[in-house]
């Protein structure tokens, strides 16, 4: 797609692509931190990691529908109704009145994100040559970082200050501002272009991702039986979306491209290092102020220094990574990212906050080196012509494992609380309380801390094992030259 750059004036899209990003930026770090409190509110606690994961869903599934959707009707139409439902989402989400309902509005909140942010990214394609778009892919990358600074302050400032439901319906003047920047600045020009959008494959993956997280949720709270019904749609989805993709004309997921080793293991590492990411934003802040009995704002300051490591280990990468290798990097990376969510692993009610800073230092400086490092190494082992579904693989990956990490660790951390009798070590009330300073005796209140310690550290365990899987995939790289990896019958791109 080619815009019309006589009248498009670049600076100001871009302004408006930053403050439609900063909206879904913002809100994974505002959630993540005041999430203990609302849910203690709302109740539900069984249900929590639902509110990151039903998010995750829709953006995962909907990610290369909306990709589509904008080659077939044009950026602006596509990025118009990905904002609106992303406000619709916020504003009902603002509202919610128990869990379920929040899952629900989260969810049509993902659906937004879905289309915003690979949209954003294609607009800055069709308006910027490859020599300019690094500096602009910069000026996005400050967003996250900005985001993970001034959101958990914002946050915690909201819920002392105001309802919770303002953390949802601040969104409300940014889209509008940057919907406003679309109309008046950005101007297509007119194109025709067919493609087939994969319909069922979309929906065959949503009910199948949905009966795995269903599965996995309720086999943490010990209804085995019903775990087990659903894994058995999950594989009978799966058979089932295996074969539509490879009848598909224009498939979902290109499983010819993921069959290639490269592909495969650096994609299968984004998705482990994506399932360890959103384990860590979902349950460090409630580590932090239950256990280790902070505030909210240290909970959230914790959590930034993932997103101040992550910039950091891009810009060492690109400035490295043509002396050092790829697959180099990659393992560095890789390997930074146990080494940092072993610190979660060594907390206890003991510890300082710091160790938890640290630790998420150094993962947000591996994820960092490893999702540039990946990116490029795609990128190059590709011929030009699937550059731009390769990179749309790798974005997919991450997606897809935030959305089963926070399912998956959500199950390890409800089977945590469980006690031989099935019964949950405490009550959403007696938690509440507890958040709101409202304390009962000290035994109870050490009871329950004890508790959630005890889960919370078996779901950082866990998370390290997970983590350990991405150094294992990183080894599995091919060290030899990335000409011989080239996917397809063309030549491969140019170094």
């Amino acid at each position: 797609m080619t815009p019309s750059t006589k009248t498009t004036s670049r600076p100001l899209v871009i302004a408006s692509i930053m403050a439609s990003m900063a909206m879904v930026a913002i809100e994974a770090t505002i959630v993540s931190t005041v999430m203990p409190q609302i849910a203690s509110e709302l109740g539900g606690l069984h249900l929590y990691s639902w509110v990151f994961a039903s998010f995750l869903l829709a953006q995962t599934a909907m990610t290369v529908v909306f990709g589509k959707l904008s080659d077939l009707y044009g950026r602006k139409p596509v990025m118009f109704a990905g904002i609106a439902i992303f406000l619709a989402g916020s504003v009902l989400a603002g509202f919610s009145w128990s869990m379920p309902a929040m899952i629900c509005f989260r969810l049509i909140q993902g659906i937004g994100a879905g289309a915003i942010q690979p949209v954003a990214l294609t607009i800055v394609g069709d308006l910027y040559p490859a020599r300019e778009r690094g500096k602009v892919q910069g000026y996005l990358a400050s967003v996250w970082a900005i985001s993970a600074v001034v959101g958990p302050m914002i946050g915690a400032l909201i819920v002392q200050k105001l309802s919770w439901g303002w953390i949802f319906w601040m969104n409300v003047p940014i889209g509008l501002a940057a919907a406003a920047g679309f109309w008046l600045y950005l101007h297509e020009a007119p194109t025709v272009r067919r493609s087939s959008i994969d319909i069922v494959g979309a929906v065959l993956f949503t009910v199948g991702i949905a009966a795995l997280m269903i599965a996995l949720t309720d086999f943490g709270i010990g209804n085995t039986g019903s775990a087990a019904l659903w894994t058995a749609v999950f594989a009978v989805t799966l058979v089932l979306f295996v074969l539509q993709e490879r009848r598909a004309a224009d498939p979902m997921v290109s499983l010819r491209l993921w069959g290639a080793r490269i592909i495969a293991t650096v994609n299968g590492a984004a998705m482990l290092g994506g399932m360890v990411l959103i384990g860590i934003t979902t349950f460090l802040p409630m580590y932090v102020q239950v256990v280790l009995q902070r505030s909210s704002v240290t909970a959230g300051l914790t959590l930034t220094m993932v997103m101040l490591g992550w910039p950091i280990g891009a810009t060492l990468t690109s400035r490295t990574f043509h002396r050092v290798g790829l697959w180099r990097m990659v393992l560095i990376g890789g390997a930074l990212i146990p080494l940092g969510t072993a610190a979660f692993a060594l907390l206890s009610s003991q510890s300082t906050p710091a160790l938890a800073g640290v630790g998420s230092f150094v993962m947000g400086l591996g994820m960092g080196v490893m999702s540039l490092a990946s990116l490029i190494l795609i990128q190059e082992a590709v011929d030009v012509a699937q550059r731009g579904v390769a990179t749309a693989s790798n974005v997919f990956s991450r997606n897809l494992g935030s959305a089963l990490g926070a399912t998956f660790f959500g199950a390890v951390f409800n089977f945590g609380l469980t006690r031989g009798d099935g019964a949950m070590a405490f009550t959403d009330d007696q938690l509440r309380l507890l958040l709101q300073g409202s304390h009962g005796s000290a035994a109870t209140d050490a009871g329950i801390r004890m508790a959630l310690g005890g889960s919370l550290h078996l779901t950082f365990v866990t998370m390290l094992v997970v983590s350990l899987g991405v150094v294992a995939l990183a080894l599995l790289l091919p060290k030899e030259g990335l000409e011989s990896h080239a996917i397809g019958a063309g030549k491969p791109a140019a170094k």
